[in-house]
């Protein structure tokens, strides 16, 4: 494999006398307290089992090792069925890179392995990677759950060989034969490459570079094993969602190293969460300077590409073509970040002052006792095989839905997408739910008669959905407002609500947070006022309301304001299909949180009308200084 040396450790790089493009911070070492703060996290790390075992990481070898003797054989294949001579086919062979988690060393139990296959010119992606190959791996016994992705920005194979979660990505370079020793760090590789290959092979590259471009790896490592799995359980670690994926918490945590070369992985903590509560975000973070090629490609330069100045939180990744790899960030998912490192720098500052222990900052996130108002997608479809396509369709494109709800409402109305999916257990058809908070920005009143009515943009959204190109009978997505109060039971962890004496476990952490959001949201007539809203909207509930009726191939009903229509609409071709999915309504009655009845003729009928009160709680950061 290209990634590891044979026994299995990482490749010795070069090391750099200089890091990053501005002088350090600070050439400080860790004090004697550093020294056992360090100490008592590292102890936490290991009691929280962010570590791999042994035997885990040999079965890992072992499935890389089998990967690659796989698509030799693959490509073998193919140089003797397109008529190459027999020298040519003892020599064609594909090398298997890794790069993400795994090339980083910062994998924990459980984690999927990203690799990249790197073929030679004459095998392409779209038919022998994705057909050829792909069925090759569907006969397999080994190799379960298999889904292609590829119309995905970078085109993906995912699967569990062994158990072991895979995804696979692939790249044509212009050599015939792709030599075991391929140095994919140079720049050769990409000339004459398609750019689905140079987003492929860039994975790779960004890994290498983050480890030449850190004073010290090891402290790079565990500060970002903390800050991967911080992110996790704070709700803010996914690309697709619009939050940041593994590559951008290495790159915001590689900075903090650079910034701080002689600090240890407690202080980097401390430090990273300092420094980013004060970014002054569009600002890039970058660990080296933005270079260009003679090859042409376009690199992230808000100067000369209209598109880049639009981005609200670049961090731009290291190797060329250099690129914004958090493009995905929205208005709405900037600021839940940047909320979360107010909370984790409050923490942090706790922590020096012996006021608290490590485990309150890294306790899970409340959402669902976040906010008054939710948005629940349920996605269904009629098989598991399906539902797993279905939905990581629908998953990539749930962004869109932040942003359109942000264009259609003037920012005026904040979502919180939340990463985490989410299966009633007790229902028996294939089917899984997202959730996404919704309030106020700050500084918008509840005026009487004013609305969000975002019913068009839901119904935008549905229909770029339903024109995914795999779709199957059976493949539906419902999108409805759920009060806090109306959430369902599976979405809580012991199945059942808190009460509300009991409510806050974790205390110390919410405690935190909301002293950090009071310090810099509305007077305190403003939260009076939220109060007497409140009253206000529950009297409203109480009163019945008429019922509506849409069409299902109609227009799609969600208006968030003082009142709101629910109406719950599908995608794809009822008519035939109008047993079928009444039999679904009937066992869907409890995720849907109202009755529906379908009529001869398709249509839906919901009856009832909730309304909706959007806090209006601040929760948007002004960022004060640069950094010092």
């Amino acid at each position: 494999m290209g990634s590891r040396n044979p026994n299995g450790s990482l490749p010795q790089l070069s090391q750099p006398s200089k890091y990053g493009i501005t002088k350090p911070i600070s050439l400080a070492g860790p004090s004697e307290a550093d020294v056992q703060r360090n100490t008592e996290l590292e102890k936490f790390l290991i009691e929280s089992g962010l570590y791999e075992s042994k035997e885990e990481a040999a079965k890992r070898e072992e499935v890389l090792g089998r990967i690659t003797e796989i698509v030799k054989i693959w490509v073998k294949q193919l140089t003797r069925q397109r008529g190459y001579t027999d020298q040519m086919v003892e020599e064609a062979k594909a090398v298997i890179f890794t790069f993400g988690s795994y090339r980083l060393w910062v994998h924990g139990p459980g984690a999927d392995i990203d690799t990249l296959c790197v073929g030679p010119s004459y095998v392409n992606r779209e038919e022998d990677f994705f057909i050829i190959l792909h069925d090759i791996l569907a006969e397999m016994e080994e190799v379960t759950e298999l889904q292609p992705v590829p119309d995905a920005h970078v085109p993906v194979m995912k699967f569990k060989f062994q158990g072991i979660s895979i995804d696979l990505l692939y790249a044509s370079i212009s050599l015939l034969v792709v030599p075991d020793d391929l140095d994919i760090s140079c720049v050769s590789v990409l000339h004459n490459v398609d750019e689905q290959s140079v987003r492929s092979l860039n994975g790779c590259r960004v890994a290498d570079q983050i480890l030449k471009l850190v004073p010290n790896i090891e402290h790079f490592r565990t500060a970002l094993r903390c800050l991967k799995f911080w992110a996790k359980r704070r709700g803010v670690y996914s690309n697709v969602t619009g939050f940041l994926g593994g590559v951008n918490w290495a790159l915001l945590v590689a900075r903090i190293c650079q910034l701080y070369p002689n600090a240890i992985p407690s202080m980097l903590l401390s430090r990273f969460f300092r420094v980013y509560t004060q970014w002054r975000w569009p600002n890039p973070v970058m660990l080296c300077s933005i270079e260009e090629d003679e090859l042409g490609f376009p690199v992230w330069d808000p100067r000369k590409n209209p598109r880049d100045r639009f981005h609200h939180m670049p961090i731009i990744t290291p190797a060329y073509p250099c690129m914004n790899s958090s493009y995905n960030v929205s208005v709405s998912t900037l600021r839940v970040i940047m909320e979360q490192f107010q909370c984790g720098n409050g923490i942090c500052e706790e922590i020096e002052l012996n006021k608290a222990q490590w485990n309150t900052l890294f306790e899970r996130y409340l959402f669902f006792e976040a906010y008054k108002n939710y948005l629940q997608v349920d996605i269904v479809s009629a098989d598991a095989d399906d539902l797993l396509a279905w939905k990581g369709w629908t998953e990539s494109r749930l962004r869109l839905l932040t942003l359109k709800i942000e264009r259609d409402t003037n920012g005026m109305l904040q979502c919180h997408p939340y990463p985490n999916e989410y299966v009633d257990k007790s229902k028996l058809f294939p089917h899984c739910s997202f959730f996404m908070g919704l309030q106020r920005k700050e500084g918008v009143s509840g005026q009487e008669g004013q609305q969000f009515d975002i019913r068009g943009t839901v119904d935008e959204f549905r229909q770029e959905i339903s024109m995914y190109m795999y779709w199957k009978p059976g493949m539906d997505i419902y999108v409805s407002h759920v009060r806090r109060r109306q959430l369902p039971a599976f979405v809580f962890p012991d199945g059942y609500r808190r009460p509300r004496t009991l409510r806050h476990p974790n205390q110390h952490t919410e405690k935190a947070c909301e002293d950090v959001t009071r310090s810099q949201s509305g007077s305190a007539e403003r939260r009076i006022k939220r109060k007497h809203d409140d009253e206000a909207v529950d009297e409203k509930l109480s009163k019945p309301r008429d019922c509506s009726t849409s069409n299902f191939g109609g227009t799609s009903h969600i208006s968030i304001g003082q009142e709101a229509k629910l109406e719950y609409l599908r995608t794809g071709d009822v008519d035939s299909n109008s047993d079928r999915l009444l039999d679904r309504e009937k066992r869907y009655e409890e995720i849907t949180i109202q009755q529906a009845r379908t009529d001869g003729q398709g249509s839906l009928t919901t009856c009832g009308l909730t309304s909706l009160h959007v806090d209006n709680l601040s929760i948007v950061r002004n960022v004060g200084s640069q950094e010092q």
